[in-house]
């Protein structure tokens, strides 16, 4: 590992949802190109996605569902945002997705600042977005709040110091978050690039080195595989 992978590991692990939701709860999913025939609905019917993600919540008694980093997905194909004639197709996940209950209060993981927020309006964006800023132990960094809800970025500023295990956010429902099912898009960037409240979560194999590079495992943090 990297010295800054080794960083986030050494670190305790880490929540971003609703801190009463037990690490019990939580079931990590697979949406890759495994799922092509349910893709092809998910993204063109939100209706069908959220049943999707409740059955699969009910069937393992949990109230999260997450993963999906460095995973190639099917799901974006039909979408212009990520797939349009002039540039490869972006298929490959930089983030980790939290399946959740709109309103799912979003904590920091960290403690942190508002660097920037928006919203990403647009069929398969991010809508309501935050990124928050982390100096500790001399590693700076930042972390990407995508799908959140309207009053979000509502009653922010840039500059805001957020506690860690503050909530600061909560998930918004398929009306703003894009037309998908009630997610949080969570994502560690090194090198923000000059993006502001925004920044690719969804990458080509052409650009894949490049992104795995700037943006490291989130499981370093959650440390869901752990004993």
């Amino acid at each position: 590992m990297t010295v800054f992978e080794n960083f986030l590991y050494d670190i305790q692990r880490v929540k971003v949802l609703d801190s009463d939701i037990h690490i019990s709860k939580y079931v990590a999913i697979d949406l890759s190109e495994k799922l092509t025939d349910h893709s092809r609905k998910f993204l063109q019917d939100p209706t069908h996605f959220q049943s999707f993600i409740d059955d699969y919540l009910h069937t393992n008694q949990a109230t999260v569902a997450y993963g999906g980093y460095n995973e190639k997905r099917t799901l974006y194909h039909h979408n212009a945002l990520f797939n349009d004639d002039e540039s490869a197709e972006r298929n490959i996940h930089l983030g980790f997705d939290f399946w959740a209950k709109a309103g799912t209060k979003v904590i920091a993981p960290l403690d942190a600042t508002v660097h920037s927020f928006d919203y990403n309006a647009g069929e398969g964006d991010y809508g309501p977005t935050i990124i928050l800023e982390h100096k500790i132990d001399g590693h700076h960094f930042y972390t990407l709040y995508g799908h959140l809800s309207t009053e979000s970025i509502e009653n922010i500023e840039i500059g805001d110091q957020i506690g860690r295990n503050v909530a600061f956010a909560t998930i918004g429902d398929t009306s703003v978050n894009g037309n998908y099912a009630p997610h949080l898009h969570f994502q560690i960037i090194l090198n923000l690039e000059d993006h502001f409240g925004d920044y690719p979560g969804v990458c080509s194999e052409d650009d894949l080195p490049h992104y795995l590079k700037n943006c490291p495992d989130p499981e370093l943090l959650f440390k869901f595989d752990a004993p």
